[in-house]
């Protein structure tokens, strides 16, 4: 499955009635360590159809980013039926990220 593109706007649909996991990458174009990140999670979200991924673009999604008290980028964060279950910030290689998502 292709990375979602996570706004306010579709939130709601995509991320808190998720019938699957969602990890959420909030990133930023401007970001280095997001653009490390970026292709990594975009295999991850090909490779597994049990999780659903969306990226939050920080600088667009201020409210959102706010609302999960992002302070670094990138971060991600795990969710299950509509709760962080898991988040981290910074970058980390694919095997990491695979581990996050597997607790």
């Amino acid at each position: 499955m292709k990375e979602i593109t996570i706004t306010s706007q579709n939130y709601e649909a995509e991320v808190l009635k998720s019938d699957k996991p969602v990890l959420l990458d909030f990133w930023a174009p401007w970001c280095g360590p997001c653009k490390m990140l970026g292709p990594v999670i975009a295999e991850i979200a090909e490779e597994h159809d049990e999780i659903k991924v969306g990226k939050v673009n920080v600088d667009e999604q201020e409210e959102l980013a706010t609302q999960f008290g992002v302070m670094s980028i990138p971060t991600l964060c795990l969710m299950k039926e509509g709760k962080v279950v898991n988040s981290f910030t910074g970058y980390a290689p694919k095997e990491s990220i695979e581990e996050f998502i597997a607790k």
